[in-house]
């Protein structure tokens, strides 16, 4: 299998998922390439080209750390490849983590991935998906509302401060577009500065208010989801609790967020049951959910993480589950040729 994984640009990537399943798939004797945003050429009457980088075969890392110390240093090789000679393009970048001055990285792997969809690569998750969900918080508000917090999506201060009173006077404040838990607030009756961060996080774009959910003080549940159902492997299942560090409620990983296991809870698994129809239905093969006790708080398509916290608590090794079903799909491409749409392929078992 020849697949190529698409990042924000190689030089920031941290040892995270995606070193993660790229190390597997190295281990697995598949052709493996990365690449930045920034890599794709197009012309016309051309194929598109990719400006690659990869592991010379001289060397096997034992290790994702070892893998991501190679890919950024000189031991690492260039090449041009053609796109459509891949099997998978797998995209992983994350728009919302693109530094200042980079507008034009935010939709260029999306972009460039329905291209090389349309020539016949096998895209994950399918790309027109991603453009769809690209705002992935806008795209969870299509959710049945039976399992999210109540919530508001708006610029306007009044309609905020409104939210804020029908939810006695407690809310958190967070930008639609942003991750890793940047500009999120938690808004109560204390809170001296509420007009300033509201004109400081409108001045970004749009502001989710949503209602604050009192079970996040344990922290919140990291779900992850692969063709539409839970990662599991030998009857563990890929979740993981983020407990948040003193004095923070946020629970992202970034933010000092700690690892702690948990169950599958039947509250999980109705919130899955709920949100698997659409996922799959969208071709959105690897997915993201996080969860507090009984509500679904977020969404994550675009490049949704955590696997690389699984050996913290005992759990295997999912990534070998992952490059498994990868596998699977690309069989199936070859069996059937463009009868199965990309969409459908992509979450297919």
């Amino acid at each position: 299998m020849k697949i190529c994984f698409v990042v924000n640009s190689i030089e920031s990537e941290k040892c995270g998922t995606t070193i993660y399943i790229m190390h597997q798939a190295i281990k697995r004797k598949h052709e493996v390439y990365v690449m930045g945003v920034g890599d794709f050429g197009f012309s016309h009457d051309e194929a598109i080209s990719i400006n690659s980088t990869y592991v010379p075969n001289s060397m096997s890392p034992e290790t994702p750390q070892e893998l991501l110390e190679i890919l950024h240093s000189e031991k690492a090789k260039t090449k041009k490849i053609i796109a459509k000679e891949l099997d998978v393009l797998f995209i992983r970048n994350n728009p919302t983590e693109e530094e200042s001055g980079r507008k034009w990285a935010e939709q260029a792997g999306v972009a460039f991935g329905r291209m090389i969809q349309q020539e016949g690569v096998l895209v994950l998750n399918d790309a027109y998906a991603l453009s769809y969900a690209f705002i992935d918080k806008l795209y969870f508000e299509e959710l049945p509302s039976s399992i999210k917090p109540t919530s508001i999506i708006t610029r306007k201060k009044e309609d905020i401060l409104d939210f804020y009173e029908k939810n006695k006077n407690k809310m958190v404040l967070k930008p639609l577009e942003g991750s890793g838990g940047r500009d999120v607030y938690l808004i109560d009756k204390n809170e001296k500065n509420l007009n300033q961060i509201i004109t400081t996080i409108t001045q970004q774009g749009y502001v989710i208010a949503q209602e604050y959910l009192p079970a996040v003080k344990d922290g919140d549940i990291r779900v992850l989801l692969m063709n539409g159902k839970v990662l599991e492997k030998d009857g563990q299942f890929g979740i993981i609790r983020r407990v948040s560090g003193e004095g923070e409620f946020r629970s992202n990983f970034s933010q000092g967020a700690t690892s702690d296991s948990s169950p599958i809870t039947d509250a999980m698994k109705k919130i899955i049951e709920v949100t698997a129809p659409k996922l799959i239905r969208d071709g959105l093969f690897f997915v993201g959910l996080d969860i507090v006790k009984d509500k679904l708080i977020e969404i994550n398509v675009l490049s949704p993480g955590g696997l690389n916290h699984f050996h913290e608590i005992g759990l295997p090794d999912f990534t070998d589950t992952v490059i498994e079903a990868i596998e699977r799909k690309v069989e199936y491409k070859r069996l059937y040729g463009n009868k199965i749409s990309n969409r459908e392929l992509a979450t297919m078992h």
